[in-house]
């Protein structure tokens, strides 16, 4: 007789009823490249770089950090590339981690995502819309929650109410994203004069302790979302090898993008400004623009964050009705609406999960590093081990057919790894063993 967890392990069975309505075939390869740059682009490089400038010594270690981050994402890009080409499905993660370790390891994942993972990146971003939001209009003491309370709220509803909805909703946000970093750059090299203590010069961190690797943990959260691209892998019409070209062609833009509003901000707020600034983007459009600048800013930076959590609740949803598809025990999630367009259970628990996030923020310190306790250790430890299945498929399905394969393997997946393993370090240095345990 099955034990509770054999229960709850063991796939649903086939069973001969209709089964239910799943993703079509019409992204583009431009879809791809938008839906990953929106992802990723948020409101996360407004308020990073500060927590960065604080961790290294000069202006060129922190302009060279932002470089290395985006060629690590560009190593683990490729490594995807072959992965999503090779095994495309709506599970994305959970789908390779699926074959390369079996359904528990893969169970493990879902859950994590759908419990912390994906959940607490919702939270982040809605804190941060908090965080912004307030400084346009104040709802009192714990301001900043109640805003991310009310965005996870909105955003869930919009994506439940129907596809055109939500991607009406997307396209508007990502315009206005857009002009919003656009008028950050202009203004940060041409707007406000050079702070006095500029320097690009490139100088070894001299203090003891992490503060490197903590550094590189913020860099890499702020690049992190192009790994969802697995989670469109289904849905893309125009060819496999379409989707490589996607995630290579995203880095590259996002790399340039994160490069020059990070020379805008050193130029116009001087790394010590940078670092004493809890909203970065603000101070500088506030010292080009006055309070007009500040209001605009605040606006745009909002609006990006709720860009970035659109997109994170859609594709978080898909990984849970993959994981209701396959697991008896989750099978309410695992139907997908035809009238509605998506996995309507899916999004209702995913918002639960991640109000009670935001919720934490009325008792432990609030906003950003907040959510980078929870969620940070647990993401670089399951995409470790996404790099691990890489080799683990190369040795257990040596003929599948692979459109896109790794170029100098196994030299840059093991690179892959090692960055991996030793971000998830430092995120758990970073948070202390009583966290990571309680």
């Amino acid at each position: 007789m099955p034990t509770a967890q054999e229960e709850v392990l063991a796939p649903a069975q086939e069973k001969k009823s209709v089964q239910p309505e799943t993703p079509k075939r019409v992204l583009g390869a431009v879809d791809a490249i938008a839906l990953i740059v929106g992802i990723v682009i948020g409101a996360g490089i407004f308020r990073t770089p500060s927590l960065v400038a604080g961790n290294v010594e000069s202006g060129g270690l922190m302009l060279g950090v932002w470089l290395i981050g985006g060629a690590v994402s560009l190593i683990g890009a490729l490594c995807y590339a072959e992965l999503t080409t090779t095994f495309p499905n709506t599970g994305g993660d959970y789908h390779f981690l699926m074959r390369a370790f079996g359904k528990r390891t893969a169970f493990l994942f879902a859950w994590a995502r759908m419990s912390v993972i994906q959940t607490g990146s919702i939270a982040l971003l809605a804190f941060i819309f908090g965080d912004y939001a307030t400084q346009i209009y104040s709802l009192g003491e714990y301001s900043s929650v109640l805003y991310a309370g009310l965005i996870v709220l909105l955003l869930t509803t919009i994506n439940i109410i129907g596809v055109k909805m939500g991607a009406g909703t997307q396209k508007l946000l990502t315009s206005l994203e857009v002009l919003g970093i656009l008028a950050v750059i202009i203004a940060g090299l041409f707007f406000v004069p050079a702070a006095t203590d500029v320097s690009f010069s490139f100088v070894p961190a001299t203090e003891a302790g992490n503060s490197l690797g903590l550094a590189m943990v913020f860099v890499l959260l702020t690049f992190g979302g192009w790994n969802e691209a697995a989670y469109i892998s289904a849905e893309i019409r125009s060819g496999k090898k379409k989707m490589a070209m996607a995630l290579v062609l995203s880095i590259i833009i996002i790399t340039l993008v994160y490069f020059l509003v990070n020379i805008a901000f050193l130029k116009g707020l001087g790394l010590d400004g940078m670092a004493g600034s809890s909203a970065v983007a603000g101070d500088l459009m506030g010292a080009a623009f006055g309070q007009t600048g500040l209001i605009l800013i605040s606006l745009v930076v909002a609006i990006a964050a709720m860009t970035s959590a659109n997109a994170t609740i859609f594709t978080g949803a898909r990984s849970n009705y993959a994981l209701g598809r396959d697991f008896k025990a989750f099978s309410f999630m695992g139907k997908w609406k035809t009238r509605k367009a998506g996995p309507v259970n899916a999004f209702l628990i995913q918002g639960a999960i991640a109000l009670v996030l935001v919720s934490f923020g009325f008792f432990s310190r609030s906003g950003f590093e907040t959510m980078i306790d929870y969620t940070a250790p647990v993401f670089w430890f399951f995409l470790l081990l996404v790099g691990i299945a890489l080799f683990v498929l190369r040795k257990k399905e040596p003929d599948t057919e692979r459109p896109f394969r790794v170029p100098l393997y196994p030299i840059l997946p093991l690179v892959f790894c090692l960055t991996s393993a030793y971000l998830l370090y430092s995120s758990i240095a970073y948070t202390g063993w009583g966290h990571w345990w309680e």
